[in-house]
Parts: C-alpha cells; sequence; structure tokens
C-alpha cells in the first residue's frame, strides 16, 4: 500500500514538499528576471533608458515608445498592420505544414517498414547539427531557381523543413504500442486512417511541442525578409523591427522603439509556452525513453 506521505511525487501539498519550494521558488524568481526587464524596460521613458546607472524598474511608466513605433511604421510608407499580417499568414502557414508533416514522416518512420527507412532518420539526425547559415547559399539558388522570390512562398517553403520536430515527433511515437495500430488494420483501416484517427489522438502532446518550435523558428525569422524578398509590403514585423535603428537614423528615439519592439515580439512566444507547456513537458520525456 502507498501512503500521500511515502509518494516520491503526491498529487495533493504536503509538507515533504517544502524542502523543494524553499530551492524552487527563489530560483523561479531568479529565472524571471530577464522577462520583467524587458516588460518594465519596454515602458521606459528616454531619460530613464539611458539612466546610469541602470534602472531595472521603470518609475514613470509610458506609452511613448509604442505610439512612435506605430507612428515610424506608418511613415516608412508600409502601415504597421501589413507587417503583422504578413507575420500571422506566414507562421500559421508554417504551423501547420510543418507539423502535419513532421507528424506523417515520424508516423512512417516510426510504425511502417520500408527500405532505408534507417538510413533516412539518420539523415534527419545528422541534419541537426547543421546550422542554418551553413545551407544559406544553396537554399537561397534554389529559391531563385524556382522563382517564388518576392512571394509568400519564398518565407514559407525555407522553414518547412524541422529536423527537430521529426526527430520529437518520431521519438514519441515509438513509445505508442504497435497493437493500436493493428487492431486498426484488423477493423479494416488504412494506413492513413490509421494516422488520423489513432496516431493523431495519441501524440497531441507532441503535435503542441512541434507547433511551438515552429512558432518561434518563423515568428522570430528575418533571413527569408532579408534574402528572399525585396518588396516591402511583403517582409515580416520581425524583419521591421530588427531594421528599427538603422531605418530611424537617431538612435535615441530608436533604442525607445526597439524596447517596445522587443516586448512585442517577446509575448507570443510567452503566451503559447505558458498554455502548452506541460504538453512541452511531457513530450520532451516521452522523447528520451527507449
Amino acid at each position: 500500500m502507498s501512503y500521500q506521505g511515502t509518494k516520491i511525487n503526491p498529487t495533493k501539498f504536503h509538507r515533504s514538499q517544502l524542502k523543494f519550494y524553499v530551492f524552487l521558488i527563489p530560483l523561479a524568481m531568479f529565472m524571471m528576471l530577464p522577462i520583467i526587464f524587458i516588460v518594465f524596460h519596454a515602458f521606459k521613458p528616454v531619460n530613464e533608458l539611458f539612466a546610469f546607472p541602470p534602472r531595472f524598474l521603470v518609475q514613470q511608466p509610458t506609452l511613448d515608445n509604442f505610439k512612435d513605433l506605430l507612428g515610424f511604421a506608418g511613415d516608412s510608407g508600409i502601415p504597421f498592420s501589413r507587417y503583422v499580417f504578413n507575420s500571422i499568414i506566414v507562421t500559421l502557414s508554417v504551423m501547420f505544414l510543418s507539423v502535419f508533416m513532421s507528424a506523417l514522416a515520424a508516423y512512417a518512420l516510426s510504425k511502417m517498414k520500408f527500405k532505408l527507412r534507417a538510413a533516412i532518420f539518420e539523415t534527419n539526425t545528422v541534419a541537426l547539427m547543421f546550422v542554418p547559415i551553413a545551407v544559406q547559399i544553396p537554399r537561397f539558388l534554389v529559391i531563385d531557381k524556382s522563382g517564388i522570390m518576392d512571394t509568400y512562398l519564398a518565407h514559407i517553403l525555407p522553414l518547412l523543413s524541422m529536423p527537430i520536430g521529426l526527430f520529437l515527433m518520431k521519438q514519441f511515437i515509438d513509445q505508442v504500442p504497435d497493437e493500436l495500430k493493428e487492431a486498426a488494420v484488423m477493423d479494416g483501416a488504412g494506413e492513413f486512417l490509421v494516422f488520423r484517427k489513432v496516431m493523431l489522438p495519441v501524440i497531441k502532446p507532441a503535435l503542441a511541442t512541434v507547433a511551438i518550435l515552429s512558432f518561434q523558428l518563423v515568428w522570430n525569422n528575418i533571413e527569408t525578409s532579408s534574402y528572399y524578398v525585396n518588396d516591402e509590403s511583403l517582409k515580416t514585423v520581425s524583419f521591421f523591427m530588427s531594421t528599427l535603428v538603422s531605418q530611424n537614423g537617431n538612435n535615441v528615439a530608436g533604442q525607445g522603439m526597439s524596447a517596445a519592439a522587443s516586448l512585442l515580439m517577446f509575448l507570443p512566444n510567452l503566451i503559447i509556452f505558458i498554455f502548452l507547456q506541460s504538453k512541452v513537458m511531457n513530450t520532451m520525456a516521452h522523447s528520451g525513453l527507449k
């Protein structure tokens, strides 16, 4: 018999957990300091942005940085909403397609038998070692020869391949019992029906994890706007944010807008991770099991 007091991880609060809170609460507060700084930094007036010694908290919060940011985008000829619209279209497209492709490929590599299956997965594992800059030139040549420069496809296609997404998804699916697939096949289900009706509901944590990773990859990406898109109306909000200081020509005002831009770029990542962090932890635990 197992009593609550002797459990390694009690389902409810127990005084035996106090020793963990004593360590974890200060650590959590320390880890939150960069987030708190980003938030307060965005609302600092110019005199506090350049104060010496630097101030961690804002004393006279203002919205001027955000107003300057929106105003500067309008003065450049392209409204700020256009950059946001481009980022939303590209991000949602890449998220959906990359998650679907990773899940489909992971299912095939994990539950289907065919030649070169192990070699294909090892190739994907090797791809994890390559940083994006290493394939920048061949990627540019492919985009250029494909004739999709200055289109949304130039944003989407280079970001669809996610070796880390396929790796995590495949490791997660490996933990799913083969009996689930065999039972569905005996009932007359085909491979795609098994994937859609049986496998997808089981691997929701992995799907959420890959969705978060793809969102972060695309939302913060500036390479596609820099290398493959010359039309300003097709560039993303992350690219616009990265060029604030250089385009503005005024480093003082540019720093305030950059602080506001950093907060705007950071918040979506934080919100998505907060809501889905439990699924991420579940996926990481499963991906490490063999």
